[in-house]
């Protein structure tokens, strides 16, 4: 049944309203997508991409981020808000190595592209979990098994591809699109999540913040990954 969050209001937390949490959450998602570009521009920029791929760098970075992921989320009744705070704008750091390397894959415009497409597909669906009277909570299990099969899609594509040396362009196609689906549905359900959390934790203003920070890394993730999709549909390769 339906709730309206909007009617609750904890003074004693430091997020104040629900407006005011939600604002604050999507605040430091923004941070952490600023980080996470600016980041990679940089390692482009600067030529630290060059030993990034040509080492084992970037498999270090990737570990890192499952690490602190790990971390976040099994752990984040135990760790200090600062230390959350902390640990994911060191993944956007992280992601934003391992990002890197699209700057030199796809040409400028397709990625400015791909980032306002991207900003249009995760406002529509954000705006619509923030508003919609409906309960989207059953939509998690089932938008997590999508995407569970989905990336067991791609793992045997990409081992036929491998073994076999077939093609799978249009399969690759769909899974793009499903992908993009999934992760548009999850946008609508971590969103409506922040209220859940809101209500929850209210009156604990240290797990409020940290309910945040995790909420500002699902979003965060559901960003990256609509904008990774649709660079693949509308991008085009440097030569």
């Amino acid at each position: 049944m339906y709730r309206d969050y909007n009617d609750i209001s904890y003074a004693e937390s430091p997020f104040g309203t629900l407006s005011q949490y939600m604002t604050k959450t999507f605040g430091w998602m923004f941070a952490g997508l600023l980080v996470t570009f600016a980041t990679g521009i940089g390692t482009v920029l600067s030529g630290l991409i060059v030993p990034l791929l040509t080492s084992g760098l970037l498999m270090a970075t990737i570990i890192g981020e499952l690490v602190l992921v790990f971390v976040l989320s099994g752990r984040i009744t135990q760790i200090r808000p600062s230390t959350a705070t902390g640990l994911f704008f060191a993944y956007a750091v992280l992601n934003g190595l391992n990002l890197s390397a699209i700057f030199l894959v796809y040409d400028f415009s397709s990625l400015i592209l791909a980032f306002l497409v991207g900003a249009v597909y995760f406002g529509v669906m954000a705006v619509y979990g923030a508003t919609t009277h409906r309960d989207l909570t059953g939509w998690g299990p089932k938008l997590l098994g999508g995407l569970i099969a989905m990336l067991v899609c791609s793992l045997v594509g990409s081992l036929f591809g491998v073994f076999f040396g077939m093609s799978f362009g249009m399969m690759d196609l769909l899974l793009c699109a499903v992908g993009l689906f999934l992760f548009m549905g999850l946008t609508a359900y971590d969103t409506q999540m922040l209220k859940h959390h809101y209500a929850y934790f209210g009156g604990d203003a240290a797990m409020l913040h940290k309910a945040s920070i995790i909420g500002a890394l699902n979003l965060y993730l559901d960003f990256i990954n609509i904008f990774l999709y649709i660079l693949r549909f509308v991008g085009r390769r440097n030569d």
